[in-house]
Order: structure tokens, then C-alpha cells, then sequence
């Protein structure tokens, strides 16, 4: 028998409702949450080549095993929080060469990471991180081509299938990020997901977002719909030009900064701030992330594990080469790219119109040289790091990321928590 429609979250007016009572989400969940360079689908393929399939399999499902448990949730749940958005890619659902065919086993861990949040009060929201085509707001996207967008259509009604009855999900965040430069090509699949999602599934939410937080040719509102902004500000991160500012990324004394705990006091008060702003409106808002090995996680793996000590040298050396886009600093090559941002600029001055502006051609250079050209040959220096592991030893690896090897960013979880406490 079919929940009652009373017993999932909706969007009714302005507010998130189950029954008639207002809910406030306070939600959490790329590479530098594990330290490995490139894209995903890079490291895995360089992983696989090292490990071979058997291990690799292994290593990948005993990783996914402990990065969430029922501890990780039982945390989560003290903490007052009481949504969880769970990051996944296309890849757990289908396979390139065999489209638009769904994989069921996909669905192993996602099951089990909803009823562990179930469990103890939690909703989740199922984000599709990465769709096929890829998530890039600088090159290939799903919009703009029709066979990814069938693809990610095919995904998403699987999904609904699953899930339609299962009132502890919050509801789906269609695409996580997408930007078109036309406005028009991701306005029409968001229109035809929510279609087809709507066919399956009409009673969970629907999340949608756009990179730059730009909903200006967005129309009118769907039904039962979130629409939510993602805030980047350059304040919070390494390369920010002043010191009191809001910041999703966290100093540490390896980062050879005399003031770094007075950054991290300037950037915690800052979040209380803004959380009193979102307090006031009735907001609900999502933090990003809950793990992580130490740039901004709730929780991040300690540096004694098998797995930091395993990678300590060469994290020490992509953190040096600027290797990621997220949360880095990039001084230690700025004299490097420096002089190519200045050719770029005089050559191309019309590249700094490019949509969306937030997307600097510093970043755009960045991120084609170090976080593409360069990382994707650092996947296979990093895969050697595996290489002749038994499999007691990946499972310690992977064991790494579990809840009891990992430190409490106790200064932030204060401050979710007590928001979480003002809330009530």
C-alpha cells in the first residue's frame, strides 16, 4: 500500500511542509574530498589498471561501505541536522558503452546510505552530481546534446520508479549546477525531466539549481519545486583578498600561515552570521560537506590512518602544483600562470564577457592546464600508490574514511548544532 500523501515533504507557498507543519531543511554531503586528481572517471580507470578488477571492485565498494554508516548518521542526527544530500554519479546507474541501460546494483549503497539516514529522522535528497555528458560549465554538457539528455531522462525515471514510496526521501535535485550560455537549452530538459519525472513520481520535491545562481530566464515556478542557489564567494577560499569573510574552506598549521586559526575564527563567525540571516527568513540551507580529508568537512580523515600516510607525499605535491580547482592556492605557481593570463587577456580580451562571469579566465585557464591537461596524468602517479595491496591492505585503506578514524571539526559543528537548537 502506497504511503499517504501526507507523509512526504512538499512545497506548499513559500515553505517545505509535511502535513501542515513547516519543515527547515538543514541538509549536507570531487576530488579533494579523497585527495585524488582529475576527474573521477580518470582516477577510477588508473586505479583499475593498477589493482585489476578484482581489488579494485574491492577497494571501491569497502570505500563506499565506510564513508557512511550508521554511526555517521547517529552524528549527523545529534547534531540537530536533518537532511542529507547525497552526491551521485551517472556512472553507479550506467555504463558508457552499454547506455541507457540501468543498473540496478547502482542502487547498493544509495539504499543503504537513505536507511541509514531513515533510521535515525533523516530525509535525503538525491543529487545527480554528474550526468552523462559530464556537469562542466566550461566544456561538454548534458543540454546540449540530445543523446546524453535521453540518457539522463531514462536515469532519472529509474530513480523515481525506486523511490516514489519512500517518504524519508526529500526529493531529487534534477542537475547539479548546469549553466547555458543560450538559456534556453537547459530551461527545455529541465521542462521535459520534470515531465517525465512528474509521470512516475508526482509527490517528492523537485530541486533544481544553476551555476551562478542565475534564474533570471527561468519563468515560471514548477509545482511542488525548490529552486536553490548555490553562493560561492572568493572570500572563503585560499586566494581570498581579505581576511573576514565568509568561507566554506578552513586553514590548518600545514598550510604555514602564523594567523591560521584567526582566519578560521573570522570565517566561523561569519557562517553564524550568515545562519542567523536564514534563521530569520525560515530559510532551509545545505553545507558543503560532511567528510572530507581536511578542507572543510564536519568530519575529516585523521592523519595517522593508513590512507593519509600512504598519500602524504603526493597530496603534498598537487596541494604545490595547484592541482585542484576547488579551495586551492594557487601562489605557489602564480608566477607561472601569471604571465599566460596576461597573453590570454591581450589576446582574447573578449573571453573575460564569457557566461557565466563567474568564471574568471584565470579559473578557465586553470582549469584546462592544471586541472585537466596536468591531473590527468597525476591519476596514474596516484594509482601507483595502490599498486601490489593486498586486500587487507585496501581494506584498511578504505577503512580510512570511516567515522572512528576521522576528527570532529568540532568549532563548526558547534555552531550547525546551536543553529539547529535556535531553529526549533
Amino acid at each position: 500500500m502506497s504511503p499517504s500523501q501526507n507523509n512526504f515533504l512538499v512545497v506548499r507557498g513559500e515553505d517545505i511542509v509535511l502535513g501542515d507543519d513547516p519543515i527547515i531543511l538543514k541538509v549536507n554531503m570531487e576530488n579533494f574530498i579523497t585527495g585524488y586528481p582529475a576527474h573521477e572517471h580518470q582516477m577510477r580507470a588508473a586505479m583499475k589498471q593498477v589493482l585489476g578488477e578484482e581489488k579494485y571492485e574491492y577497494f571501491f565498494d569497502k570505500f563506499l561501505e565506510y564513508f557512511w554508516t550508521d554511526e555517521d548518521a547517529a552524528l549527523y542526527q545529534s547534531l540537530g541536522l536533518n537532511c542529507l544530500r547525497i552526491p551521485v554519479n551517472y556512472r553507479h546507474f550506467e555504463d558508457d558503452l552499454n547506455p541507457r541501460v540501468f543498473k540496478p546494483s547502482g542502487l547498493k549503497h544509495l539504499d543503504r546510505v537513505i536507511d541509514s539516514c531513515a533510521k535515525h529522522g533523516i530525509y535525503t535528497i538525491i543529487d545527480l552530481h554528474s550526468a552523462p555528458g559530464g556537469r562542466s560549465s566550461i566544456y561538454l554538457a548534458v543540454y546540449a546534446h540530445k543523446d546524453f539528455q535521453d540518457r539522463t531522462v531514462l536515469i532519472w525515471e529509474e530513480l523515481a520508479k525506486h523511490y516514489k514510496d519512500n517518504t524519508w526521501v526529500a526529493g531529487y535535485n534534477l542537475l547539479n549546477e548546469p549553466t547555458d550560455s543560450e538559456h534556453v537549452r537547459l530551461l527545455a530538459l529541465y521542462d521535459r525531466l520534470e515531465k517525465a519525472v512528474r509521470a512516475i513520481d508526482p509527490i517528492h520535491i523537485l530541486f533544481l539549481d544553476t551555476f551562478g545562481m542565475d534564474f533570471s530566464h527561468f519563468g515560471n515556478p514548477f509545482p511542488n519545486t525548490v529552486y536553490a542557489c548555490h553562493d560561492y564567494s572568493i572570500y572563503g577560499f585560499p586566494s581570498s583578498p581579505e581576511l573576514f569573510t565568509f568561507g566554506p574552506v578552513y586553514q590548518n598549521a600545514d598550510d604555514g600561515l602564523s594567523n591560521w586559526k584567526e582566519i578560521n575564527d573570522s570565517r566561523y563567525s561569519a557562517l553564524e552570521h550568515q545562519l542567523s540571516i536564514y534563521r530569520r527568513d525560515k530559510a532551509s540551507w545545505a553545507i558543503w560537506l560532511y567528510k572530507d580529508i581536511g578542507f572543510q568537512g564536519m568530519v575529516y580523515v585523521d592523519k595517522q590512518t593508513p590512507y593519509m600516510r600512504l598519500l602524504e607525499p603526493f597530496l603534498k605535491k598537487k596541494k604545490l602544483l595547484a592541482a585542484d580547482c576547488w579551495g586551492v592556492d594557487i601562489a605557489p605557481v602564480k608566477h607561472i600562470f601569471q604571465p599566460m593570463l596576461d597573453w590570454l587577456l591581450a589576446a582574447v580580451p573578449g573571453i573575460t564577457e564569457r557566461y557565466p562571469k563567474v568564471k574568471k579566465p584565470d579559473v578557465m585557464l586553470g582549469r584546462m592546464v592544471r586541472n585537466m591537461l596536468m591531473s590527468e596524468e597525476l591519476c596514474h602517479e596516484y594509482a601507483e600508490f595502490f599498486r601490489g595491496k593486498s586486500f587487507d591492505e585496501l581494506d584498511a585503506l578504505a577503512k580510512s574514511f570511516s567515522l572512528g578514524s576521522c576528527n570532529q571539526r568540532s568549532r563548526l559543528n558547534e555552531i550547525l548544532n546551536a543553529d539547529a537548537a535556535a531553529s526549533r
